[in-house]
């Protein structure tokens, strides 16, 4: 049998049946780029033969992607040749790791779950490694080739190039999450949101935010775990002056002064200057042609007056800044030089003020949408090619959705679904609404339980157009909008609805009582919130489900979970442990800093934040 019969011999059996299956273990060694291990496995698909070869990274680099938690992979290694003779060290390290990865795959592929996921079947089929060969990982390494000092150099090289896990903690936040809960061993940088800077350059607080810091920074020292506390200064409602102390010397000054003298009496680890948006108005704030260039001015200043150890950062949208011309500047190399870290705001690219559509699109699959240049993929390339390295970007990850009055069935990113009814929340027009909005640091504010309808709820489904009308009579609060962005419509591409289970009619009633989602239409919803809703429910294997007569769906073109309830009128896009791996993943593929999450608050529990870390390797 050819290799190519047997590749597609071994993804018909992966897809459509559960073989007896037989795995051998051996290995061998390649030279390049390092002397390193290669495992190989002989899997025997009911007389299918089919060999791969792996390297162990590339097993951990899988179980990462899948997030599995039932059963874990022989444990990593120290590969420093001080005390044992290196063949014996050999021996012992190849043995031990041919048997823990051959159990491994066997439990992997007893599970119809894994079969049927397209990167295990990637895996398994693929000559392409996961891990690229130029990324020398350590625990691939032949200890016989190491001697102590290369072992050392090595463990050092690949912890500063391991991608960081950060999170904003907001001030708003500090009364439920205390500084002494927090699990540090979780967070490599915590950005403490907000200071704001008023007119006069000054550094305004909210009540108690002052002592909360100081708090934050006393408990992530104690913890020993090297979390670095970074304040971050400015954000969506937050920057109302940035246009105005960049422009001026003299503020400018005073502004970097206060933001050296808050460093040094908080014992801080830097800065993040969150500034929504140089010459974009964000939330109605003014804004300039000469945006840009002073803010290069103030960045300058900064790094002078900090020195080179401290940390900078700003928070950034998807596209560099918009230069004099109103275009995104094609070279921001003078800014990445003064810069730590550039974080990528990939999320609010669609909202509440539009129909449903991906919050944070990781990719265009098939190219149909309306915003090729809001994606993560697309963010990734475009500050590339204006010359920031990857090594200073960070990809922002949502820890929340967005909630619509609706009866799609899909996400509205692409092109419209002939004779699919959208059924438009009323939005209230108290005032313009700013815009656009795409990546916004800002609070999400809680509404208030709606008044339901009169029906009772074991006459819903019988009473669907008395209840909804009931639910059209509630005002909707829009937290954030944007200027118009024009029409934006989709079509069903690659959907994997999964139906709620069938619940008996008491327990239907009581949760679909509590899934009534209707207060937070045309507003963001925390992943927390959505789970504390009943309209997604936790399973066993720390992964999430539909609730409460929802059905979770998956768009496959910008690989976004969603919710839907043609009966409650009611559409959530949001993004789960499985989309946030993939969006880490993606990260370390390209070799960035690493994610950030807005934020640390809206998880359920540490869930997002484990599966964030687990897919960047940490």
């Amino acid at each position: 049998m050819s290799s190519v019969e047997g590749l597609a011999d071994t993804r018909s059996w992966i897809a459509h049946k559960t073989p007896s299956l037989r795995v051998t273990a051996g290995h061998t060694t390649r030279s390049s780029p390092r002397p390193h291990i290669v495992y190989k496995f002989t899997l025997d698909y009911d007389g299918v033969i089919e060999t791969i070869e792996k390297r162990y990274s590339e097993f951990t680099a899988l179980h990462a992607a899948l997030g599995i938690t039932d059963f874990g992979l022989p444990r990593k290694r120290l590969l420093v040749t001080t005390f044992l003779p290196s063949a014996w060290v050999d021996d012992v390290l190849i043995n031990e790791r041919k048997a823990g990865l051959e159990s491994w795959l066997v439990n992997l592929l007893k599970v119809a779950d894994y079969r049927h996921n397209e990167i295990v079947k990637n895996f398994l089929a693929s000559a392409v490694p996961m891990v690229p060969l130029q990324e020398f990982e350590l625990e691939d390494a032949l200890p016989s080739t190491l001697s102590r000092k290369t072992a050392e150099e090595l463990v050092a090289a690949v912890a500063a190039a391991k991608p960081l896990a950060a999170a904003y903690y907001p001030s708003w936040t500090m009364y439920t999450h205390t500084p002494e809960k927090l699990d540090y061993s979780k967070f490599d940088v915590l950005f403490f949101a907000f200071a704001i800077p008023d007119t006069s350059a000054k550094l305004t607080w909210d009540a108690d935010a002052p002592a909360f810091l100081k708090q934050l920074v006393s408990s992530a020292k104690k913890s020993g775990k090297g979390t670095k506390v970074v304040l971050s200064v400015g954000g969506w409602t937050g920057s109302a002056t940035f246009h105005q102390i960049a422009a001026s010397s003299s503020l400018r000054g005073k502004f970097v002064s206060n933001l050296v003298k808050v460093v040094s009496d908080y014992a801080l680890d830097g800065i993040d200057l969150d500034w929504e948006y140089p010459n974009s108005t964000g939330n109605g704030n003014p804004y300039g042609p000469a945006d840009a260039a002073n803010f290069l001015l103030l960045l300058k200043a900064l790094r002078k007056a900090l020195g080179a150890s401290k940390i900078i950062s700003v928070a950034v949208t998807d596209l560099p800044w918009l230069g004099a011309n109103g275009q995104p500047l094609k070279d921001v190399s003078e800014y990445a030089a003064q810069l730590t870290y550039v974080n990528l705001m990939n999320y609010d690219i669609n909202g509440g003020w539009g129909e449903p559509g991906p919050n944070a699109p990781l990719s265009n699959n098939g190219n149909k949408s309306s915003q090729p240049a809001y994606t993560a993929q697309a963010a990734v390339k475009q500050w590339t090619a204006a010359k920031c390295p990857a090594s200073k970007l960070m990809l922002g990850l949502p820890l929340y959705g967005y909630v619509f009055k609706s009866s799609r069935t899909t996400l509205a990113n692409f092109v419209d679904v002939v004779g699919e009814e959208v059924v438009e929340a009323d939005v209230v027009e108290e005032e313009p609404l700013p815009g656009p909005m795409r990546g916004g640091n800002r609070r999400i504010v809680v509404p208030e339980d709606p008044v339901e309808s009169d029906v009772a709820e074991t006459e819903y489904e019988e009473s669907e157009a008395t209840a909804t009308e009931a639910e059209d009579k509630e005002a909707l609060l829009v937290d954030v909008g944007s200027e118009d962005m024009g029409e934006i419509k989709s079509e069903p591409v690659g959907e994997t609805p999964v139906e709620t289970p069938v619940k008996d009619k008491e327990e239907e009633t009581e949760t679909q009582a509590v899934a009534n989602l209707s207060k937070w239409w045309g507003q963001a919803i925390p992943f927390n919130s959505l789970v504390a809703s009943g309209a997604l429910v936790k399973k066993a294997d720390g992964t999430y489900g539909p609730g409460s007569g929802y059905t979770l769906s998956h768009d496959e073109c910008s690989d976004t979970p969603f919710l839907y309830s043609k009966s409650r009128t009611t559409i959530v896009s949001f993004d789960d442990t499985h989309s946030l791996a993939d969006k880490a993943t993606f990260a370390k593929s390209k070799g960035l800093a690493g994610c950030f999450t807005w934020s640390l608050d809206q998880d359920d529990g540490l869930t997002l934040q484990n599966a964030i870390r687990n897919a960047l390797g940490k």
